[in-house]
């Protein structure tokens, strides 16, 4: 594989490169107004690396296949989706699986949002979120396990187990993406993308304690 990339990397103009790093978001999960333009023309062309928030497998199938049978070097999309707790069978929020204790269950929740979203074309997912929530004026307690970061460490070992299975070539696994290590749910006065105030010794035994 090492030598596949490498003679493609080769290939590749500097444009193609920088393409990759290029993940426009076109699909239904959006509010506001859609800014990515001409999706389908850079995709044609080789300048776009994946796509967000497209999980119908009409959709992801038509762009997948502008990907590979349209641009120069056939390079295959990357497709991304927020699969937060389930996908098409819908689960009990993060914070609430995190109160059953039960890491086995969780893991056979995520491995089941895997398989649907693998199955509606998605090889990417934008969970497990980590971050150790202890202001509930935070908007986003929700998506995490809570306030314990042990709990909140095995909440995710399960989860990304779950949505990995052990092997990403397994066509009913997609990757994880764990999320926003480290302190972003400390926010000040619960405020999202607010500033943190956080002391050395704070983030050492509230947030990142040694194991």
């Amino acid at each position: 594989m090492d030598k596949f990339v490498g003679n493609l990397m080769k290939q590749m103009t500097l444009e193609e490169k920088i393409g990759q790093l290029y993940l426009p978001s076109v699909g239904f999960n959006v509010t506001g107004p859609v800014l990515s333009r001409g999706v389908e023309e850079k995709i044609e062309k080789g300048l776009v690396g994946g796509v967000l928030n497209t999980y119908t497998p009409g959709a992801v199938v038509k762009l997948q296949e502008l990907a590979i049978q349209k641009s120069r070097l056939k390079i295959p999309l990357i497709f991304g989706f927020d699969t937060i707790h389930g996908h098409r069978t819908i689960f009990p929020i993060p914070l609430g699986l995190s109160a059953t204790w039960d890491v086995g269950l969780i893991e056979r929740t995520a491995q089941t949002a895997a398989r649907e979203a693998a199955a509606d074309g998605l090889s990417w997912t934008f969970s497990p979120m980590v971050d150790i929530a202890r202001d509930p004026r935070w908007g986003r307690v929700a998506e995490g396990a809570g306030e314990d970061p042990y709990l909140g460490g095995e909440v995710a070992r399960a989860m990304v187990k779950g949505y990995q299975q052990g092997d990403l070539r397994n066509p009913n696994a997609i990757l994880a993406c764990v999320k926003h290590f480290a302190m972003y749910g400390a926010a000040e006065a619960g405020r999202d993308y607010n500033t943190t105030d956080m002391s050395r010794q704070r983030m050492y035994n509230e947030y990142l304690p040694p194991t």
